[in-house]
Formats: C-alpha cells, sequence, structure tokens
C-alpha cells in the first residue's frame, strides 16, 4: 500500500463531499456522494487488484466484490445490501456454490467514531471460499429463501454504525469481522489508526455474543 496516496484520496473524499454538503443544505437536496465508486478505488489502491474497466460483472478483475455504506448526512439507516447473490441472472445465483468464486468480498463503511465524533473510514474483509462461519450464515439464508421464509433477494449485513465495534448483525449469524483498515479524520487529513494487510492472506470472521 502507498499510504500517502492512500490517505490523499481519503481527504479527496471528505473535501468532495463536505464542500458540497452546505449546497445541498441550502437547497434542500441529499449531499451528492457516489460511495460505491470511492469505495472500489479505495480497495482497488490498498489490494492492487483492479476494476473491470467498466466492463459488467464483479466489482473487481479476480472476482472480489466491494460493498459500500456512508451514515454521513443519512436519513434512513446504511448497510450492506446484496451481499451474496440471489434473484440474478448469474448462473449461481441462489447457490452457496456462488461464493466458490469470489476471492473476498470488502465491506467499507463511512461513519463517525463514536467518542469524538470524527469522521472516518473503515474496512473489513471475508475470504468466502474458505470463511466457514460467514458461509454457515450464507448457507442458512438460502436455505430459508428457498423455502420463502425470507422472500427478499437482498442478503443484508448490518454494520457497527458509530461503534467501535467489528460486529455485522444479520438474521441468520451475528460475526466478528476482520479490520483491514481505520482511518480517521483529524486536523484537516486522516490519520491512520488501524492497518492490517495480513488479513488479506489468513483472516476469518469469529462468533459474536
Amino acid at each position: 500500500m502507498n499510504k500517502k496516496k492512500v490517505l490523499a484520496f481519503l481527504k479527496l473524499h471528505h473535501d468532495a463531499f463536505f464542500d458540497v454538503k452546505p449546497y445541498a443544505d441550502e437547497t434542500d437536496h441529499p449531499t451528492p456522494s457516489d460511495s460505491r465508486a470511492w469505495s472500489q478505488i479505495l480497495v482497488s489502491m490498498l489490494t492492487g487488484i483492479k476494476g473491470l474497466a467498466r466492463e459488467k460483472g464483479s466489482d473487481l478483475s479476480d472476482g472480489s466484490d466491494v460493498k459500500a455504506a456512508n451514515t454521513w448526512g443519512a436519513i434512513d439507516t446504511p448497510r450492506f445490501n446484496g451481499v451474496i447473490k440471489a434473484g440474478t441472472k448469474h448462473s449461481k445465483a441462489g447457490k452457496l456454490e456462488y461464493l466458490d468464486d469470489v476471492p473476498f468480498l470488502f465491506f467499507v463503511l463511512w461513519d463517525n467514531e463514536p467518542q469524538n465524533n470524527r469522521e472516518r473510514c473503515r474496512i473489513w474483509v471475508v475470504r468466502p471460499q474458505y470463511d466457514k462461519l460467514f458461509r454457515n450464515i450464507c448457507r442458512l439464508w438460502y436455505k430459508q429463501r428457498d423455502a420463502h421464509e425470507i422472500i427478499s433477494n437482498n442478503f443484508q449485513l448490518h454494520p457497527p454504525r458509530g461503534k467501535n465495534s467489528d460486529i455485522f448483525r444479520n438474521t441468520c449469524g451475528n460475526l466478528n469481522y476482520p479490520l483491514l483498515l481505520c482511518a480517521e479524520w483529524q486536523n484537516d487529513k486522516y490519520v491512520l489508526a488501524h492497518y492490517d494487510p495480513q488479513v488479506l492472506k489468513t483472516c476469518e470472521c469469529s462468533k459474536a455474543d
């Protein structure tokens, strides 16, 4: 990771959001922010895994996906949506085997640290091909969907918005997710609070209380 470039990119995102926010507030519109695209670029900068150059498919060229959520100025409850495939034309949609083709799932959350209210960015990562606990909750969700106990095609994970926690919640199971990066806004710039690239090789979810 090029730390200087990553922190500069994070600052660019912060400035873009908060520079335009007064205009949005004045005109009673949401602050424009494409959290999905910013998050995908950030993950590529951290991992070296490129995107698809505007082609359709997964978010990253190796088959990995990036999920994003942003709480800044949100009027609803941001969460990670469409985490696993269901109800699409994908050949493995609705099947656990879909996960065998996904090296990584990255989850990027833009929120505020609860004690000092600083804006921050956190990224968690899952290796769906190997993570047994994560696969278990996906297996249960697919099973309940097949039995029509769940009628939605949207597998959602509820992240720890505004909390100093790594627990994601879902009706099929709550897990601690491996944290790759945390950066906090301090004195007009981002400061790296946590970065552990080793999770890309060894990470596994753990059971949460």
